[in-house]
Formats: structure tokens, sequence, C-alpha cells
């Protein structure tokens, strides 16, 4: 894998427009559940049939869990959720991926975090680079999702598999090197607030090249073993 060593420098964008990216990625991402339960409710509202009321039901509870658990995935991974501390129990994470990554994604997660709490940079790092993994496997597969302690450094590991990765692009080149002419793309956000957690840590990245059977992604934190 090649190592990326990340500068401040790099970062060309202010709070401001990340803060527009993150709003702009969560509306993308709600828009579909949330049209789904509007749908639902009108369908709900004109139809006698006991069976397709039922369904309708189904729908609108289906939508509803879909848009909690986005919900609860951001708030994590983008917002301030922990509240003020300085750490975040590692079960919340876990409970947020795989709210995110459920049986209707077909992505078995694997979790290798053995510490009850992180810093909450890392664990915003961490859930962040995990959905970029986990969005690159289109077609399923599994997503192990790792950290450990090496010295005083932490070692964040991510490792996709599946008949198919995709990682775009434009993602990859966000995450490695942050923004493009002062520029990042609302679908790119998770990236670049990965890329600028990493480079205020001093931190280091690894990916794997595009042609690799798995996707693997390295960060390490350094002062925070």
């Amino acid at each position: 894998m090649r190592k990326v060593k990340l500068c401040p420098i790099q970062r060309r964008m202010n709070a401001v427009d990340l803060a527009s990216l993150l709003c702009s990625r969560l509306c993308h991402d709600l828009m579909s559940p949330v049209g789904a339960l509007n749908n639902g409710i009108e369908l709900l509202a004109d139809e006698t049939d006991p069976d397709m009321r039922e369904k309708c039901l189904e729908l609108l509870a289906d939508s509803a869990r879909a848009s909690a658990n986005k919900l609860k995935f951001f708030r994590l991974a983008f917002g301030a959720g922990g509240g003020f501390a300085d750490a975040i129990d590692t079960t919340e994470a876990r409970a947020a991926l795989e709210g995110v990554f459920g049986a209707e994604r077909k992505i078995e997660l694997g979790w290798h975090v053995n510490d009850d709490k992180l810093a909450k940079g890392a664990v915003k790092l961490l859930l962040n680079v995990a959905l970029l993994a986990g969005d690159a496997l289109v077609r399923g597969g599994r997503l192990d999702v790792g950290a450990e302690h090496n010295g005083q450094d932490l070692e964040l590991v991510i490792r996709g598999e599946g008949p198919r990765i995709l990682l775009d692009p434009t993602l990859r080149e966000t995450l490695a090197r942050g923004s493009s002419g002062g520029t990042v793309e609302p679908r790119a956000a998770g990236a670049w607030l990965a890329h600028s957690l990493i480079a205020e840590a001093a931190g280091t990245i690894r990916l794997s090249d595009p042609s690799d059977e798995v996707l693997l992604i390295g960060v390490t934190l350094p002062g925070q073993g």
C-alpha cells in the first residue's frame, strides 16, 4: 500500500465550506428514506384494502428505521455525537455502523476494536473511512474495522472484500490529498473530513492500489497510544 503523509497546508477549505458539504451529503442520503415515508403516508391515506395497508405500514416502518439509522451514524461521523467529552464509547460507533450496513446492504461487518472508548476525532475518522470502504462494496461483501495501539500511536485499519470493489477515483484522491483546486464535491465530504482529521493529527494514510482484489485503508495517528 502507498503511504501518504498529510500536512495541514493541503486543506484549502474553511469550516463553513465543510459544514455546507456535510449538510449537502446528509440531505442527499436522507432524501430517499424520507421520500419513501411521504409516499407511504399518501398511499396509506387512500388505501382501504387491509393487505395493502399492511404493506404500506411495513414500508413506513422500514423507511423510518433507515432514516433513524442514518441520522444516528451521521450524528457521530459528522456532528457532535458524544457531547463535549474527549472520548466516545466504541459500542456506540459499532451500533451506528451496523445500522448503516444492515442486512439489506448485504455487507457483513467485522468489528475489531478492543478499546471501550476512543478519542472523538479517531471515532469520526474510523466511521468516515469505514463508510467509504463500505460504499465501495457495490455488490456486498465483508467489511472489517479495526483499531489497536502500537506504542504511542493508534493504528486504524479498514478492510473491504467483495465480488466487486469500486472506490471512486475522486473519493480516493480527496481522502489521500484533500481538495483539488480548493473545491470538493458534496459526495466527497466524508473523504475530505477524514483527510482533514488525519492532517490535523499529523498522521499518515495507506491505500491499496485500485487493481487489488481487496480494499485496504490504514491510518496511523501519532501520540494517541
